[in-house]
């Protein structure tokens, strides 16, 4: 009887979410997979107990993905004789990684609910639960994505956001998604943890903006301590932590870094120095973490719901690194 009422239910949810034009809800794998949410969590906490830089890394894997076709692991998929693979663009190349993390998941998975859980879906999570994992916050995450059956590197060169863009640019390319300046801002924040490379901010400590002289936003103090490991020339996969105060900790002090003109990436800095309004919640979240916890939440379950592929659009891939043959 109780098992007939929980059916029931998740096909009553199921109606209202179409009924609202929404094919994702946080449910949608509680009859199907109901140890999905689990094994992700479990996989994931195991990965960055093993390396706490994991969780920074699965955040921008999710992020990674949904800038190019929208959210449908895309990002995933190796070269094949059809497919040219977004690993190989500028943003990923020797960069993105947690590829055998979202792997060991995926494989887990089908053992227990074969071809049921999407990739993508795996990534939405997994991206969540490093957040939470690493201090952060939590939230729901709308699920019923499904794989896509290719990629674009193109897409991948073109729409993630860069370290050097302008803000006016950065802003464009998260209006074409369907995010504004709050989203911009809050999901900025999370670079709370992780590492950045020298050749993503090389030119803020030589050549700023080809003038041949060092970003005069950046501290001084801080310009001098970043030379050291990131010469003019060579050094360029030297790793630098993004937050210097609390690397491995999901909170709020990346804005205070921004203030305190030690914000490392130039696509960092500027929401501090280029636009009064970007100022405003840069000091915002500065000041009251739980407010930008809230956003952060938000603006992430809003990425996720970028033009996801639902319904009998896509796959369920049953190896995340290959469509199915």
């Amino acid at each position: 009887m109780a098992r007939s009422s929980i059916t029931m239910l998740m096909v009553l949810i199921s109606i209202l979410a179409l009924a609202n034009g929404s094919y994702l809800y946080p449910q949608f794998y509680d009859i199907s997979c109901p140890q999905a949410k689990h094994i992700v969590r479990c996989v994931v906490e195991k990965a960055v107990a093993k390396e706490a830089r994991m969780a920074a890394s699965l955040l921008r894997l999710h992020f990674h993905d949904c800038f190019v076709k929208g959210c449908d692991a895309s990002i995933l998929l190796d070269n094949s004789g059809t497919i040219v693979s977004e690993k190989g663009s500028v943003p990923n190349r020797n960069s993105a990684r947690g590829f055998e993390v979202i792997d060991e998941i995926k494989a887990k998975l089908e053992e227990v609910c074969p071809q049921t859980v999407s990739c993508v879906d795996i990534m939405a999570l997994a991206a969540r639960d490093s957040t939470v994992l690493t201090g952060g916050p939590s939230w729901e995450v709308p699920l019923g994505r499904r794989d896509s059956l290719g990629a674009s590197l193109s897409g991948s060169n073109q729409n993630i956001p860069a370290p050097n863009n302008t803000l006016q640019t950065i802003l464009t390319k998260f209006k074409l998604k369907g995010l504004d300046i709050v989203d911009f801002v809050a999901l900025s924040g999370s670079h709370t943890i992780g590492n950045a490379r020298c050749t993503s901010f090389r030119q803020r400590l030589y050549n700023n903006m080809g003038k041949m002289h060092p970003d005069f936003s950046l501290d001084q103090s801080y310009d001098v301590e970043l030379r050291q490991n990131c010469p003019r020339s060579g050094g360029d996969q030297n790793l630098f932590v993004l937050d210097p105060v609390s690397p491995t900790k999901f909170d709020n002090g990346y804005y205070k870094n921004l203030i305190a003109k030690r914000g490392l990436l130039s696509s960092d800095e500027i929401l501090f120095t280029q636009s009064q309004q970007t100022m405003e919640f840069v000091k915002q979240y500065a000041e009251n973490q739980e407010l930008f916890f809230q956003q952060f939440a938000k603006s992430m379950v809003k990425m996720g719901n970028i033009t996801p592929l639902t319904g009998e659009c896509g796959q369920i891939r049953k190896t995340c690194r290959k469509v199915n043959g």
